[in-house]
């Protein structure tokens, strides 16, 4: 059961962390606005379109500083407490600090879950619809810089591999198409064409200008036609590989998408596995940053509130800031994603401990 004390904390945790996503959302979607009005209105850009991208963008925006607005939240509700001596109070009647932590705990836990589905389900569509917005109306020349349509590579299986030069999605066509198939190292055949286009309504391709080597062990055997329609283990997807895929993949599809990429033995798959290990790193760190939050909030200083609110902005970027360092060294060296990812979890979650010991004494 809760006593009137865990009642009265938690619910300024939870309202204090609500009055501080609806304070700083207004905020971003303004600063947002006014950067991008110009390009806006130079693009025509519809107003139902606009208002999609800002529903998109506040699920997105509290979903990246999500951190940020946890940590400052509970040093600001925690800093009036102390200020008031009312943790005093509480302290003097018997309750230890690590009982007095119980309503903080319960309140990450809420938070926690709540972060946990925003990241299994509602960020990926959000982020999707972010994402294109920008690509579609923002950036270059729209649509098309949303994929990586130059010089594509893929490695479809773990012996397969395809090549397209350039692809144009609006005629589902892809040029200076090959295929090579090696087996035990060796290259086995290798198919070619000029062109190569999408036939949505029998879900088959045509390659114009058709070659299919088959390598021999003393001579090659080459077969040529102008036009042939046939059948590929692949998708139109895998010639037009969207840059931000991962981040757009509910939980459940993420998993898949991952296995799938696994296979084909995916020069990305960091970068994929990034996205699916902060779904799990984010919330952790919502105890974490509250246990911080809390010990360092929780005492009076010269300063007050002020001295506390500073030292809460100071180390809830360190926090991001490391989120960010560790997730990119992921993606692009040798490192193990899930240690990268959980790296400034650790730091921060043995600076929590460190303090909280401080906070007892």
């Amino acid at each position: 059961m809760l006593s009137i004390i865990d009642k009265y904390i938690l619910k300024r945790y939870l309202t204090t962390f609500a009055v501080m996503l609806l304070m700083f959302v207004p905020i971003g979607i303004v600063i947002d606005v006014s950067e991008k009005v110009n390009k806006m209105i130079e693009n025509k850009v519809p107003i139902k379109a606009i208002a999609l991208y800002y529903v998109d963008f506040t699920i997105y925006f509290a979903n990246l500083l999500f951190p940020i607005f946890l940590f400052l939240s509970i040093i600001w509700f925690t800093s009036k407490l102390a200020n008031n001596t009312e943790i005093i109070a509480i302290l003097s009647s018997g309750i230890s600090f690590t009982r007095f932590l119980r309503p903080y705990i319960l309140g990450a836990t809420i938070v926690s879950l709540f972060a946990l589905i925003m990241g299994f389900f509602l960020v990926p569509k959000a982020s999707e619809g972010f994402k294109n917005f920008r690509y579609m109306y923002l950036i270059g020349n729209g649509q098309n810089e949303m994929r990586e349509n130059s010089n594509v590579l893929r490695q479809i299986s773990k012996d397969e591999y395809i090549y397209v030069s350039s692809f144009n999605n609006d005629a589902q066509t892809a040029f200076d198409f090959s295929m090579e198939k090696f087996e035990n190292g060796k290259l086995k055949y290798k198919v070619s064409a000029n062109r190569i286009k999408w036939n949505e309504q029998d879900s088959t391709y045509t390659l114009f200008n058709y070659q299919k080597r088959k390598i021999g062990e003393l001579s090659d055997q080459l077969i040529s036609q102008d036009k042939k329609d046939t059948i590929f283990d692949f998708d139109l997807e895998d010639l037009t590989p969207l840059v931000y895929i991962a981040e757009t993949l509910p939980y459940f599809e993420l998993n898949k998408f991952i296995n799938k990429e696994k296979e084909r033995g995916s020069s990305n798959i960091n970068t994929y596995l990034v996205v699916l290990y902060k779904k799990y790193s984010i919330p952790v760190s919502a105890f974490i940053l509250t246990i911080i939050a809390v010990s360092v909030s929780s005492m009076k200083r010269r300063g007050g509130m002020g001295m506390n609110l500073a030292i809460g902005i100071l180390l809830a970027f360190a926090f991001v800031f490391l989120d960010k360092v560790f997730g990119v060294l992921a993606e692009k060296s040798a490192a193990p994603p899930i240690i990268a990812v959980w790296i400034p979890n650790i730091i921060f979650g043995i600076l929590a401990i460190y303090l909280l010991r401080n906070a007892k004494r």
